[in-house]
């Protein structure tokens, strides 16, 4: 096929393979922390309605990609929001567009890869014990799936505002329920998945058992964890900016934080640069998203698009 590959929504989420997006991403976030990455700090644009991010990386390697992505909210469901856009590849070498495809559903699944990689090195118990993935939205639904994958015989707890939805949702893996609210799918949970589109927390520290991992990767528009939860937390992050970068570039979470707090990096502990999880206490994964994932999936995707025939050739 010549010319530009342009995928639309469902062939992209075809080419998305689930098990080689994880591994990519496990080896751009290593590629992060060893700062082997060009990412400058993501920014954005704001309406009245949201805001227009630009997310562009370069991973040796792997390839060159930028991500236009807009987040507005839903206007028939205060609280929550639509996250729409492109990601284009690039030939590292000669800087020739390679690809365009569906931003949404890639955003989803390399979101969801990082979260289950924090899981799987840092939670007590590598089998992940009894899960509790919080929200009902897009995120929730790709982390479910995903876990599926990964972790079909695992116990699994889905909360949200709208049981309904929480059914649907948990639907998604042979081994979750939709759970009567937040709370009562985080109590006792080994690990927690936040996936909201929170603006103010909506998990709170006296839920949380002694040892939990929670992966946090929403809040776009303000914190899905209260302050108790980070307080008490080791913290980790894909990249440094998650602390030292305002949003919306940083995490609501981690803003202010104490100078003698440490920020570890995901990818750290992914090359065994880093032990990890030290002891009985909780462990915190704070995702913001970051333009070396973004990269990592448009290269999957790509190759297995072009390998199968999938897409269309476009003169650009």
């Amino acid at each position: 096929m010549n010319g530009v590959l342009v995928l639309d929504r469902a062939r992209t989420a075809a080419a998305l393979e689930p098990a080689a997006v994880l591994e990519a991403v496990g080896r751009a976030l290593i590629a992060v922390a060893r700062d082997e990455v060009s990412v400058p700090a993501r920014i954005a644009a704001f309406t009245p309605a949201g805001l227009l991010g630009a997310m562009p990386g370069y991973v040796p390697g792997v390839g060159l990609a930028a991500k236009l992505v807009t987040v507005t909210g839903d206007p028939r469901r205060p609280g929550r929001s639509f996250h729409r856009g492109l990601v284009a590849l690039f030939d590292e070498r000669d800087g020739r567009a390679l690809a365009m495809m569906d931003a949404e559903s890639l955003t989803e699944i390399r979101t969801a890869a990082s979260a289950t990689h924090s899981a799987l090195a840092l939670a007590a118990d590598p089998g992940l014990g009894r899960v509790a993935v919080v929200g009902t939205g897009a995120q929730a639904r790709a982390q479910l799936a995903l876990l599926a994958v990964v972790r079909p015989d695992a116990e699994v707890a889905v909360g949200g505002r709208d049981p309904l939805r929480a059914a649907e949702a948990a639907a998604l893996h042979p081994g979750a329920r939709a759970a009567a609210g937040i709370e009562d799918a985080v109590r006792g949970a080994d690990v927690v998945f936040c996936t909201t589109g929170a603006t103010a927390p909506v998990v709170r520290r006296e839920w949380l058992s002694p040892g939990t991992h929670v992966s946090s990767v929403g809040g776009s528009h303000g914190p899905e964890l209260d302050a108790a939860t980070v307080r008490d937390a080791a913290l980790f992050a894909e990249w440094p900016g998650a602390a030292a970068a305002p949003p919306p570039a940083g995490a609501h979470e981690l803003q202010g934080l104490a100078p003698d707090r440490t920020v570890t990096l995901l990818g750290s502990v992914l090359a065994g640069d880093h032990p990890g999880r030290d002891g009985a206490g909780l462990t915190l994964f704070k995702s913001t998203g970051h333009a070396a994932l973004d990269v990592a999936a448009a290269r999957v995707a790509h190759d297995v698009a072009r390998a199968r025939g999938w897409g269309i050739g476009v003169d650009l």
